[in-house]
Formats: structure tokens, sequence, C-alpha cells
């Protein structure tokens, strides 16, 4: 669910944008995907995200105005809906996690992925208390620190990070969302490693239900879910 590239795809650049959309685009190496997320009523419009939605209504406001010329009218725009949870606790501190998270670049060597860890351990560190994990900013630099962790091969503590992670998203994602089903998928597997079986059961099960409606049975991030999660149930048959 990151951006690796650019491709044109005609027919699905016809899709208009909703904050709350019906579908969701994944991809299976160059192919494009276009999965339905909830019932859609006949003669009911197909909408997308163009952006992240892990965002404020303002700061979806201006990335949609600046990048594609429009303003979002949908519900979740109209309601402002979850607005106070994304920016909650001392705004000195989200703003300085903030401008942190902005400055990271993925690095490409163990010292800079030390470096962004330690930065995240610090910041986190210092805000306890102060910010909730419901805090977009705060919730991205848990997810900063978790991806370093795993680049560093510090599983425990990739746990750890991850785990804060899954109420919040529980929170922004809700229903069937292929960002929610991923970092399932990865904290599943992280408790995997650490021989907690029947709390990766769990998790890996969560994460099954989300991802066969958002990929499908056929898309092989699935066929690997599912050879984890049949793994994980055999060694819990011969303890």
């Amino acid at each position: 669910m990151q951006d690796v590239g650019v491709g044109l795809y005609p027919s699905m650049s016809l899709l208009n944008h909703s904050c709350d959309p019906n579908c969701v685009i994944v991809f299976e190496g160059y192919q494009l995907l276009l999965r339905s997320v909830r019932e859609i009523q006949i003669g009911e419009e197909l909408t997308i995200s163009y952006i992240e939605s892990l965002m404020t209504t303002s700061e979806r406001q201006k990335q949609l105005m600046r990048q594609y010329c429009f303003e979002c009218d949908c519900l979740l725009c109209q309601n402002q809906e979850k607005d106070a949870e994304k920016l909650a606790g001392e705004e000195h501190a989200w703003e300085e996690v903030k401008d942190a998270v902005n400055e990271v670049r993925y690095p490409k060597s163990k010292e800079e992925w030390e470096q962004v860890l330690a930065r995240c351990q610090n910041l986190l560190s210092s805000n306890m208390g102060r910010l909730p994990d419901t805090n977009i900013y705060q919730l991205k630099m848990l997810d900063c620190a978790m991806d370093a962790c795993i680049n560093l091969e510090s599983w425990e503590e990739a746990l750890y990070y991850g785990s804060r992670t899954l109420g919040p998203y529980g929170l922004y994602y809700p229903g069937f969302h292929p960002l929610r089903a991923v970092q399932l998928m990865r904290v599943g597997k992280l408790q995997y490693s650490q021989d907690m079986f029947p709390q990766a059961l769990e998790t890996l099960k969560q994460a099954y239900n989300i991802m066969k409606v958002t990929h499908g049975t056929d898309h092989s991030l699935m066929q690997a879910l599912v050879e984890l999660k049949q793994q994980c149930e055999a060694i819990m048959r011969i303890q």
C-alpha cells in the first residue's frame, strides 16, 4: 500500500473520489484490481479515495484542491468526522511529532534506520501521557518506529509498536480497508515470530476476514496470509 511508481489506467481514471468510498484499488504486480468494500445499490456510483484518509478534513481538502482542483462534499467531510480524535492531546507535542514524521525519508542503511528509531523512541517516550495513540501523528510515529525495528530485526520491539497501532487503525479504517488488513497481517507475523501462536492466529483471522474482501482469495498477499495462518494452526494442534 505504498507508492512505488506511476501507472496509467484509462478506464479506472473515470472513477470519482469520496473520502468514504465504496471501492478500493489494490495491485497484483502491474494489474490493477477494483474491489467493492460494501454492498452497492443498483445505479450507485462507484467511488475510490484519491488520497490517504489518515488526515483531518481540512488537510484532505487542501490536498484535493492542490492536486485535483476540487473540494470534496462527502458526508465524512460535511460532518468533519473523527477530527477531534485525530488531533487529540497537547498541540505543541503533536506539532513536534508532525514535523519529525514529515522529515523522515526512507532510510537506505542500517545506520540511518538506527537514527530514525532513536528519534522515534525519544519522541514517543517524551510524549508519554501527552499524546494518545489515536492522534494521527503519534500513530504515524508508531508506524515509523515499527518499520525501523523490522528493518533492524528487532522483532519484539516491532511487535510492541505494532500492537499499539491496531486500536487506532480500527478507528480510522473501519469495515474493510486494505491498510488495516495489511497492518493486522504484519502484527500477526510478528506475534508468530515471538511464538505467540494463539494471539497470532486471532490477529491473522482478523486480517483474513478483511483481506478476502479487499484483495480477494487469489491475490498473492492473501495466499501468503493463508499459508501463515495454516502454519500457526498446525503448530497449535501439536502443542
